[in-house]
């Protein structure tokens, strides 16, 4: 009873928390509680799942989908197929899949389904399972759909599986049968092809019934750790496990979108409690090659967790586990997966990489699936702030900060370009041609997005501006707009253009200083030429031969205004704006050319112009 009373507790803090934030638009929640027994021989397990369904919309339902992810890993499914005839095929996936022997694939079979104790009738159609609900679901009510299935674990293949390439036996990634969103855009049942995920906030409690020589980590808090032990317990708890072939191991969860976990009867478990008092977990199987590694992992976590509060927002659960586990690294609330054979170096960099998904994705919760740069560009983004934080306190041996650490994020976005296969990043992430397009864009591109915003809008309204958008949109689905709306208002400027050119079309950034001229009355002359279709503000230095600099702002007048000064050494003036349907510009300075040294488009190099030589004009 007391327990069930503060998981209530907890839940409904976190929920007012998040209702006293939410902008006017309602979403969707769940309550699970699902009980699995594994056959660890047969590599399958039986489940029960009982789901409260929070119908928060302003429609009727009178149908419900679900995920079955691992349907996915069966020959002939859309993932298989798409894979295959894709142009540029990710090694990890290939023909794999279809190689698979019946043994080897994963399958969920759902054995019987009732919504408020009535039957449904439901189909499986691939990855995913189509019900009929024998009466609507009203708008504002609650229904409770109870399931029976099967399931068998695939060999792992992507992300999820057994038995992965570092022989770790269980990776329980997207395992059970989940209930798809609907939100104010309606159903998102979109097929898994290996891609990106969309879920339904909620609470879970999850019971696991699996052998006992086997260590499980994951989501949630463990509830019985004085009966499962293996380092979970408090300093001095008494273990007592029970008697029997298996152990149920017991998990709380609240509001996520999401439960993953993984099992191994070689797990090495560590564990680090912050001075906030979040525990970090590290689970690994140990070897001369990563031992070293991981154990000095958790102390530099610690200290990424610190600069990510304080850049992005405050973590908000309790706990957050490091797991090796899948096919590289992966994010899921509360937990990363990540394959553990690695020096430090790399396993600092893919950890920190899977933890900023927590706050963009798994607590900013967008729909990944139609805004994948949101979840990947803005990860990377905060990977590389907490990195160079880490490489500068030299927590990172053999690292060092460079000039500029975003140069290989910019790089590999002109190479996009360059390459002609750019598409929008409106694109949905199954939907692109390539791979690589998806990758360069996602990634690359997501993460100069923020990097150029911080650019137009400054660096004192951009950090005010990530923080205010955790605050405001937490345990939310935000979408682009949402995110620029937040940073039009801490920094008083339209920025619906900045959006709509970056992630709308595929027009690159092209300026160029194109003359520089003395007039006959003792003044310079410069004229700048926008060669690349897509507008920006133009930051424009000026070195005179007395050493001295000027830092000259030219504001695009859809901008309606301009950002202030971000350095109080440099003296700052704000020109008449450039109107964006102008190819050029011209703008007279107050001195002789001949006590001009250089002019230069862009000092901080964060505007992603495509050509750089033509940014700099040298005076003899």
């Amino acid at each position: 009873m007391i327990r069930r009373l503060i998981w209530s507790i907890c839940s409904l803090v976190l929920v007012i928390g998040s209702l006293q934030a939410q902008p006017d638009r309602w979403q969707q929640r769940v309550e699970y509680e699902m009980e699995i027994d594994f056959d660890v021989q047969k590599h399958q397990f039986s489940g029960k799942q009982r789901l409260v369904y929070y119908n928060n919309s302003p429609d009727d339902l009178d149908r419900v989908f679900y995920h079955l992810y691992f349907n996915a890993f069966q020959p002939g499914s859309m993932m298989d197929v798409r894979s295959r005839t894709i142009a540029d095929p990710s090694p990890k996936i290939g023909s794999r899949i279809e190689a698979l022997s019946p043994e080897e694939q994963g399958y969920h079979r759902i054995k019987r389904l009732t919504c408020n104790g009535r039957e449904t009738s439901f189909e499986t159609v691939g990855t995913i399972l189509e019900v009929a609900l024998p009466e609507p679901i009203p708008a504002g009510a609650t229904a409770i759909l109870e399931m029976e299935f099967e399931s068998q674990v695939p060999v792992q293949i992507r992300r999820s599986g057994r038995d992965n390439k570092e022989g770790i036996a269980y990776s329980m990634a997207q395992w059970y049968p989940k209930l798809c969103e609907y939100d104010y855009q309606g159903w998102h049942a979109n097929p898994y092809i290996a891609r990106e995920f969309y879920g339904v906030w909620g609470d879970f409690d999850v019971r696991i019934r699996i052998d006992r020589d086997f260590v499980l980590a994951g989501t949630g808090y463990l509830q019985n750790a004085s009966q499962v032990g293996y380092g979970y317990e408090a300093e001095g708890e008494k273990v007592d496990r029970p008697r029997g072939k298996k152990l149920e191991w017991h998990f709380l969860a609240p509001q996520v979108h999401d439960f993953v976990w993984a099992a191994d009867p070689d797990y090495q478990h560590l564990k680090l409690t912050r001075e906030d008092g979040t525990v970090l977990h590290a689970f690994y199987q140990e070897s001369e090659r990563n031992a070293a590694a991981w154990k000095a992992l958790l102390p530099i976590m610690d200290r990424a967790f610190e600069l990510a509060n304080a850049r992005f927002g405050q973590y908000p659960y309790r706990q957050y586990s490091f797991i090796q586990g899948g096919d590289g690294g992966m994010e899921y609330p509360m937990a990363t997966l990540i394959t553990g054979e690695r020096g430090l170096s790399s396993l600092v960099g893919v950890s920190v990489h899977e933890l900023m998904h927590s706050w963009y994705q798994m607590v900013l919760g967008t729909n990944e699936s139609l805004y994948a740069w949101m979840d990947e560009g803005f990860a990377t983004y905060a990977e590389e702030e907490v990195l160079l934080e880490l490489k500068s306190e030299g927590l990172i041996p053999g690292s060092l900060p460079t000039e500029n650490s975003y140069d290989a994020y910019y790089a590999n976005y002109a190479d996009l370009v360059f390459s002609r296969l750019e598409e929008p990043l409106t694109t949905p992430a199954d939907h692109f041609t390539t791979n690589y397009a998806y990758g360069r864009g996602s990634y690359d591109k997501g993460a100069v997005f923020l990097q150029q915003l911080e650019y137009v809008i400054g660096r004192q309204a951009f950090a005010k501006g990530m923080l205010r958008y955790f605050e405001l949109w937490k345990f939310k689905h935000p979408n682009p707009n949402d995110f620029i709306r937040v940073m039009e208002k801490v920094s008083g400027l339209e920025l619906d253009w900045y959006k709509e050119y970056w992630i709308q079309t595929t027009h690159f950034v092209e300026y160029a200083i194109d003359e520089v001229s003395a007039t006959s009355k003792g003044r310079t002359k410069i004229k700048l030429e926008r060669v690349g279709r897509m507008p920006m503000p133009i930051d424009l230095l000026v070195t005179y031969k007395d050493g001295s600099r000027q830092l000259l702002n030219i504001p695009l007048r859809i901008m309606r205004g301009s950002k202030p000064a971000e350095e109080s050494s440099l003296p700052f003036l704000v020109l008449e704006d450039w109107p964006w349907t102008n190819p050029t510009y011209e703008l007279e300075l107050q001195a002789d050319l001949n006590d001009i040294e250089q002019i230069e488009i862009d000092p901080t190099r964060r505007l992603a112009d495509l050509n750089r030589q033509n940014n700099i004009y040298q005076i003899n």
